[in-house]
Order: structure tokens, then C-alpha cells, then sequence
């Protein structure tokens, strides 16, 4: 009989609790380990200039100490895991002390030494019976079980047959198949905990399930590819298009859903001090098109980091435009994958550049050289002077050390710096070539599958090296160097643009599409950097397409030809289901035939001798008495057959 068992429950809710306890203590001693143990390399700390020693330090101070595992999610969870181990430690002890799964035990049942004589058990018997009798313990499950079981107990001590049963397979009615117990509680069976368990239930069932339900589906249901929300990518796809210039992109990217709740200003002193800043960045910034507080407030934050002016900001400011920062990389990727829908290759390659500005904290007009470390427009101004001129960064890090400009006034530490920066900037060369695979002739086919090897080497590196962090003293958190590979139609249509993140010293990216009708084509490819400026390149590709008439006729070899004639194992199951309903049929056929040959007209011998017969039975009828019976036959057509 089933029964509820409290040691089946505790090993029930120890599985329980386990799958819980497992990923959330993991995922909590990684987080320990990551705020107490962490080294520098892992939390991006690292200081290879000493232009990065303050990002370092600040990095360090964020991304360390207890001070780091504050976060509101990560709280509820510790409570949650500690509260849920104690539970499991208590409910390992008691497993420990009465880890067993109730089996069929009459002395403890009838709660009697295991030597009690038969006078004894008696006793027992009777006293448990009346106390657990249904009459005095009425709508009372537990009391009605226990009644039945004493019952069985009684039996298996006190007959023969029960007893050697018992003794024999653990329960008197003999052999069982299967022992089943509920791996619940017995106090859920308890009249006076009935009220608690159902409100108990109906908490659970009616408020904490439904709540929690509702809680993941509409955060889930908010984001999107990438974690962003679905609000942004509406707001992208809103914004974005064909005419979509860099200097527009400030406001775009400020106006992501992302933003809306922090960046809406709550004081009149948050609107003066956003008036300020609009002051000192009005002169860099594109007439702004929405005039929301959200958008205006996160395109100002935006402007005073691409321009450099940050100190103007207050704490809470700061604070902001870290935040904005640190969705940055992604909002800018989720932005380039909605032109990349738009097939709008300028956008796209518009927000590839905006990245880089971002990450650089430059503007447009601002000298490519201001990625240097300590220098200024002053420094970019003398290099820009004389012969050879170095304007790009391009061509200051190509020229030797000793032959570069604007370092007249810096320090030898300074100078250090620099050489440094110009070891980490990526010098990149980039080679291209169309084919397609598996085809010995060269040529190319309307409709063929082409790809386009792009093959990338940083040329900085030296063999087995792995690309870093990328140099950014102005970005506040770290940012792994990557490269975007385009391809585009002189039309400015996309054909393929993907991210290359492999940080090998070579890297080939294959591009692949369908190659379109007969005639000559050129097609630029772009590749551009995430992060740094001035290294961008752009090449053609051409490419020639031949008439697929042109191409030789395919013959087939006779043995493949015999091979297509042959029927498929579907075909051969549907040929022979119909020919086993053309078989039945034609039984059916011949049946019929068979029948219809065994019809025929009666010979004029046989139609008198039928009369004869006709007129015997009419007479016998009559000497009967019963006319009524010939009339009826006379109605009756024989049938002769053959014989």
C-alpha cells in the first residue's frame, strides 16, 4: 500500500536541492575567484604605456575586491545558495540517521520489542488499533493508514503463512513486484496542517510560480541577437539608411532602449550641467534631430568623450557615459548587422569607423596621430610640417625611429611611450584572390559558387605571436582587436561583411557567393579595423563571368545512366503494393467471369422438364390443402447450372 515516507522525501528534495546547489556554487566560486584571485591579464589591467596606467589602476578598482560582487542579482543568489545548503546539510544528517526507505516493519509499527511474546503483540495490537481507529479519527488519511497497517503488522506476527511471508520477502502478502512509497512528508497528511499546506499550495501555484514566469519571459522577450533589445534594433532600423553620415551616430547610438531609464535627467541641476557641456561640444556636433532628454542628454555625454572633454563632467555624468561605453562595442555591431539587412555598405562601413572614433575617443577632424600616447594637436601639427610630411599614422610608424616628428619636447619616458604604441599598432597587409573550388577550369560561370580568399597578416607580429589588447587609454574598459571584412558592388550593395576576431599573426577569411550573369564586374573589398583609425583598406576585385552555354557538354556515363533508371526502395514499395491491388482485382475479375459463365438460358428440354416439376408441386400443394404455398412457387424462377 503506498504510503507517504519521510526518508523517501529527504532523498527526493536532496536531488532537488542538488541540481540547484551545483551550478549556483560553481558559478558563485568563480566569481570569488575572479574579485579576489584575478590577475592582471585576465581583468585587462594592463599597462604597456604609461598613458594606460591610470586605465589600469581604475580597472584594478573596479574589477577587484568583494566590493565587486555587489550587484543585486548576485546578493539574492548567495542568500538563496547558503539558505538552500543549510537545508541540504540537514537533510544529509538525517539521511544519515534514518537514511533507510520505509519497508514493511511490524515491531516498529506496533512499537514493540523485536522478543515480544504473542500476549504482548496482543496488546499492542489493540491499543494502536483504538488509537488509530477511523471512527475516532475521522477525515484523517494518515490515521486510516496507519489503521491498516497496524492491521497488516498484527497479521505478519500472528499468522503462520503472513509471518513466513514477511520473514521470507519483507511483506506478509508474500512476493511483491515492486515497493512503492510517496517521497512526501507525513505531516502533509496531518488534519491540523491541512490549512498550511493548502495555502502553502496556493501561494506557490497562484503568486510565486506565475510571478516568476512572467518575470523571465518579459526580460527575455526584450532582447534580442547579441543581448540587445529588440526597443534598439527598431530604433537603428528607424535611423539608419543610405544617407546616414558619421557624424549622425553620436545621437543614434544615444537613443538605444539600453540608455532610456539611466540617461533620463531627473533635477533641473542634471539639465543645467547638460546645458554646460552642450556649450563646449555644440561646435563638433551634428544638429541634433530629436530633442528628447534621453537622446540629448546621451548625445552630449557621447560628444564630450569623442572630444576629449570628460572633465567637465560631474561623477554621475562620468558614471553614465562609462555605462554608455560599456554597451558600446555591442550596440556598434548590432548597428553595422542592421545596415548589413539594409544592404547599405557606406552606413555600414560608417559604423565601423564610428567604432573606432568611440574607442579612440576622436572625432572627425581630430589627426590620426592623437592615438600616440601624450600627443596633441600641437605634435600633430609639427609632424604634418615639413618633408616628408608624417600626417597619417600610417606613415609616422612607417619611418625609422630616429626620423620621427613631434618629439622635440617629450621626456625619454615619453619617447619610450611612443616607440611602444607604434610596436602594438597593427601594421596589416592584405591579400585577395577569386576561384572556384573544386573546378579545374579557371574560368568562371554564371551561377558557380566563387569565393574570395582574403588573407590578413599582421606584419607587427613576429611568428607565433597572438595580437593583444588593443592601446585605447581613453576607453575605460579592455577591448580585444578584431578586423571587418566587406565586400561590396560599386553600387554600394553588400555582399558579405563578418567580424575576423582570430588574434593569429595570419588569418584567411573566405567570402563566398553566386557568381551573377555574364560580363565583367569589380567589387570593392574594405578592411577595416574595430578600433584603431588610419589603418583601413580598400581594394578592388575583379571579376569576369562567362555564359553558362559555354560551357562543354555533360555526357553521361552509361553505368550512371542505368543507375537513374533504376527505381528507388519507395518506388519499388509503391510498385509492389500496386501490383498486389492489380492481383486482387484480377481475382475479382475472374470470380465474376466464373459466375457470369455459370448463368446462362435454359435449353427447351430443360424449361419442359422445369414445367413438369412446376405442375407436381402444384398438385401436391393442392392435395395439401395449401394454395397459397403454390401460388408463391409458381412465382420462383430456378436457376439450373451445368454440372
Amino acid at each position: 500500500m503506498l504510503q507517504y515516507d519521510d526518508s523517501a522525501f529527504y532523498f527526493v528534495a536532496l536531488s532537488f536541492i542538488t541540481i540547484y546547489l551545483v551550478p549556483s556554487w560553481y558559478s558563485i566560486i568563480k566569481k570569488f575567484r575572479v574579485a579576489l584571485f584575478s590577475t592582471d591579464e585576465d581583468i585587462g589591467a594592463i599597462s604597456r604605456t604609461s598613458a594606460e596606467e591610470k586605465k589600469a589602476a581604475e580597472l584594478k578598482k573596479t574589477s577587484r575586491g568583494l566590493k565587486t560582487l555587489g550587484s543585486p542579482g548576485f546578493i539574492f543568489n548567495f542568500i538563496v545558495t547558503m539558505l538552500l545548503s543549510v537545508v541540504f546539510m540537514w537533510l544529509y544528517l538525517s539521511v544519515q540517521s534514518n537514511g533507510e526507505v520505509n519497508s514493511f516493519d511490524p515491531f516498529t509499527i506496533l512499537d514493540i520489542d523485536t522478543a515480544a511474546e504473542l500476549k504482548e503483540i496482543k496488546k499492542a495490537y489493540k491499543k494502536m488499533s483504538l488509537k488509530y481507529h477511523p471512527d475516532k479519527n475521522p477525515n484523517n488519511p494518515a490515521a486510516e493508514a496507519m489503521f491498516m497497517m497496524v492491521a497488516k503488522a498484527y497479521e505478519a506476527l500472528t499468522d503462520a503463512e503472513a509471518k513466513e511471508n514477511w520473514e521470507k520477502y519483507g511483506n506478509p502478502d508474500g512476493k511483491q513486484s515492486l515497493a512503492v512509497s510517496i517521497g512526501l512528508p507525513e505531516f502533509l497528511l496531518n488534519v491540523d496542517n491541512r490549512n498550511l499546506v493548502l495555502l502553502t499550495y496556493l501561494i506557490f501555484m497562484v503568486i510565486v510560480i506565475p510571478f516568476a514566469v512572467w518575470s523571465y519571459y518579459s526580460n527575455s522577450s526584450k532582447y534580442g541577437e547579441k543581448d540587445v533589445m529588440y526597443d534598439t534594433y527598431a530604433w537603428f532600423h528607424h535611423n539608419l539608411n543610405d544617407h546616414t553620415l558619421i557624424k549622425n551616430l553620436p545621437e543614434v547610438l544615444a537613443g538605444s532602449a539600453e540608455f532610456r531609464e539611466r540617461n533620463m535627467t531627473k533635477s533641473q541641476g542634471d539639465k543645467q550641467e547638460i546645458g554646460k557641456i552642450l556649450a563646449k561640444v555644440k561646435s563638433h556636433m551634428q544638429k541634433p534631430t530629436f530633442n528628447h532628454p534621453v537622446v540629448l542628454k546621451g548625445n552630449v555625454l557621447l560628444h564630450a568623450h569623442l572630444t576629449r572633454e570628460t572633465e567637465v563632467l560631474s561623477d554621475a555624468s562620468k558614471e553614465d557615459l562609462k555605462s554608455m561605453l560599456r554597451y558600446s562595442s555591442s550596440l556598434i555591431d548590432a548597428m553595422i548587422s542592421v545596415c548589413k539587412n539594409q544592404e547599405s555598405l557606406k552606413s555600414a562601413l560608417n559604423c565601423i569607423k564610428f567604432g573606432q572614433y568611440v574607442t579612440q575617443a576622436q572625432w572627425v577632424k581630430d589627426s590620426e596621430l592623437l592615438q600616440l600616447p601624450h600627443f596633441t594637436e600641437v605634435e600633430a601639427g609639427h609632424c604634418a610640417k615639413g618633408k616628408p610630411a608624417q600626417k597619417t599614422i600610417q606613415q609616422y610608424i612607417g619611418v625609422d625611429a630616429d626620423a620621427r616628428k613631434g618629439l622635440r619636447d617629450f621626456t625619454a619616458e615619453q619617447k619610450e611611450d611612443v616607440l611602444k604604441c607604434c610596436g602594438i599598432l597593427p601594421a596589416m597587409s592584405v591579400e585577395s584572390k577569386v576561384f572556384v573550388d573544386d573546378d579545374e577550369d579557371p574560368n568562371v560561370y554564371e551561377g558557380d559558387l566563387c569565393t574570395v580568399a582574403v588573407k590578413l597578416t599582421r606584419n607587427n607580429l613576429k611568428e607565433g605571436e597572438k595580437a593583444g589588447l588593443v592601446h585605447a587609454p581613453q576607453f575605460p574598459f579592455p577591448r580585444l582587436e578584431a578586423w571587418w571584412v566587406a565586400l561590396g558592388t560599386k553600387e554600394g550593395k553588400i555582399i558579405s561583411i563578418d567580424k575576423v576576431t582570430s588574434p593569429n599573426r595570419v588569418v584567411e577569411h573566405n567570402i563566398k557567393f553566386l557568381a551573377p550573369r555574364k560580363g565583367q564586374y569589380e567589387f570593392n573589398l574594405h578592411v577595416l579595423s574595430n578600433a584603431y583609425i588610419g589603418f583601413d583598406h580598400t581594394e578592388s576585385v575583379e571579376l569576369t563571368t562567362q555564359d553558362a552555354s559555354a560551357l562543354p557538354e555533360y555526357k553521361v556515363h552509361p553505368d550512371d545512366a542505368e543507375l537513374d533508371d533504376e527505381p528507388t526502395l519507395f518506388e519499388e514499395m509503391m510498385n509492389a503494393n500496386i501490383e498486389d491491388d492489380s492481383d486482387s482485382d484480377e481475382e475479382s475479375d475472374s470470380d465474376d467471369e466464373s459466375e457470369e459463365e455459370g448463368i446462362r438460358e435454359l435449353s427447351a428440354a430443360e424449361q419442359e422438364k422445369k414445367a413438369k416439376l412446376q405442375a407436381a408441386r402444384q398438385k401436391a400443394a393442392a392435395a395439401a390443402g395449401d394454395d397459397s404455398d403454390s401460388d408463391d412457387d409458381s412465382d420462383v424462377e430456378e436457376v439450373h447450372a451445368d454440372s
